[in-house]
Formats: C-alpha cells, sequence, structure tokens
C-alpha cells in the first residue's frame, strides 16, 4: 500500500524559507510514469500545484510561485522535498505531497494527509 507523509514546521516567519520532506513508503520514487507533486490549499480557496518531480528526476514548476520554489529528491531514502523562499502570510495553507501521472492535480491517485503551514510573526 502505497503511503505518503509530509513533514516539517507548523510555524514559519515571514521573509523565511518553508521546506517540507515527503517520505514515501510502500513504493519508490523512480518507479516509472509517476510524477510525485507538491501540491497546497490556502485557507478558503481551492487547490493550487505548486510543482513536481518526475521519476525520472525532471522538475516542474508552477510560474505562479515567481521562482520561489525548490523541489529536490533523495532517492535512497524515496523522499521528496520543497523549499519555498521569502514567505508571506499569502503562503499559508496546507501542504499535500501526491502522486499522479501528469502534471498539475488531476491525475493524482495517492496523497499524503496534508500538513498545516501557517506563516505568521
Amino acid at each position: 500500500q502505497l503511503r505518503l507523509r509530509e513533514s516539517g514546521p507548523g510555524l514559519v516567519k515571514p521573509a523565511q524559507t518553508l521546506s517540507l520532506t515527503c517520505t514515501v513508503s510502500g513504493g519508490s520514487i523512480t518507479a516509472n510514469t509517476y510524477i510525485w507533486d507538491w501540491i497546497r490549499q490556502p485557507p478558503g480557496k481551492g487547490l493550487e500545484w505548486i510543482g513536481a518531480v518526475a521519476y525520472s528526476g525532471t522538475i516542474y514548476y508552477s510560474p505562479a510561485l515567481n521562482g520561489r520554489a525548490s523541489i529536490s529528491r533523495d532517492t535512497s531514502e524515496d523522499q521528496f522535498t520543497l523549499r519555498l523562499d521569502a514567505v508571506t502570510p499569502e503562503d499559508t495553507a496546507v501542504y499535500y505531497c501526491a502522486r499522479g501521472v501528469r502534471l498539475g492535480y488531476f491525475s493524482v491517485t495517492y496523497w499524503g494527509q496534508g500538513t498545516q503551514v501557517t506563516v505568521a510573526s
């Protein structure tokens, strides 16, 4: 059974860097065809795709983040990480890691439970 679990701080101060890690169990992040996504949902708003790392290691970003996001992976640990620089209160959201087969969240079939991140001083 594939499981994804997000971990990271729940509170980040403005202008700092948010760092989240997704740990995958029951599967490999190098398994052919899959895309491993970071997605968030701000309070009262819809889902927003942040970016992804494909099984091949190719990394994709949403242009909406204006270059603030950075995604990396550790294949030996089946983990992938999101870093978001220069956060503001508008980055407050529930952050999810997920697995799909195409970019975006419409093809996601496995989700982590989500982790609340609040940006506040």
